[in-house]
């Protein structure tokens, strides 16, 4: 496997809720298993649960932790936490927050300095505003990071990856592989669908992931268990 110099790569989704963070977590752990240190970092997050003790947590940050092996509170892996899940860029606006695209990178650098290697999962899709001059497609343009495509196999999903490959490349960032994920309920003639996006992605298929069995599925305000981790690791690969 070889790894952009900047040590890293970008997971970008066709949509919100696609498996971006499952995808982001099944990344960590086969780093990890290969011995390199490997941890998640996000942006910006938004939505945020409290737990029987009172603490306030996001489920996203928590898989990411999970994965990337740290105790609670070990390790801060996002700076800007929003209470309210919508689009990041009204929330923070509505909370008189910047989303300042340099702090995030430099928040990506400190990382950088203690970590191999730095998963970082975007927020929704690739275009998602992250302020009023910036998207996350821009903020992935800065952090200059292969890019790693999640697509959620549901109907329109061709439509939403081929345009969201444009929007990649447009930016000259390469795209380093791409997961089709399965998502709850499997699609109609998923495996023509997938066919067709490896017909039209020209960038590495690194796997499908199929439908989690019950058990792992992810319960609501909590994160994804390391057995569901584990589970959606044994069928995707590393990009090369």
């Amino acid at each position: 496997m070889t790894i952009n110099a900047s040590t890293g790569f970008f997971v970008s989704g066709t949509d919100t809720e696609v498996g971006k963070t499952l995808v982001a977590g099944a990344l960590i752990l086969k780093l990890r298993e290969t011995g390199i240190s490997a941890v998640g970092f996000k942006p910006v997050v938004a939505g945020t649960y409290v737990d029987a003790s009172g603490q306030k947590f996001n489920e996203d940050l928590e898989t990411l932790r999970i994965a990337s092996g740290l105790n609670l509170h070990e390790q801060s892996l996002c700076r800007y936490i929003l209470d309210q899940a919508v689009a990041p860029h009204l929330v923070a606006k509505a909370n008189d927050i910047y989303l300042d695209s340099t702090i995030i990178l430099g928040d990506l650098h400190s990382l950088n300095q203690k970590f191999e290697v730095v998963v970082v999962e975007g927020a929704g899709g690739f275009l998602v505003p992250l302020n009023e001059q910036e998207d996350l497609g821009d903020l992935a343009q800065a952090m200059d990071l292969p890019v790693i495509l999640v697509i959620g196999m549901r109907l329109g999903c061709i439509n939403h990856a081929l345009l969201t490959c444009e929007a990649i490349q447009s930016r000259q960032l390469t795209i380093a592989g791409w997961v089709a994920n399965t998502l709850s309920e499997e699609m109609p003639l998923l495996e023509e669908n997938i066919q067709t996006l490896k017909d039209r992605i020209f960038a590495p298929f690194l796997g499908v992931i199929p439908t989690l069995p019950q058990q792992l599925q992810k319960p609501e305000n909590a994160p994804y268990s390391i057995e569901s981790l584990r589970f959606a690791a044994e069928h995707i690969k590393l990009p090369e």
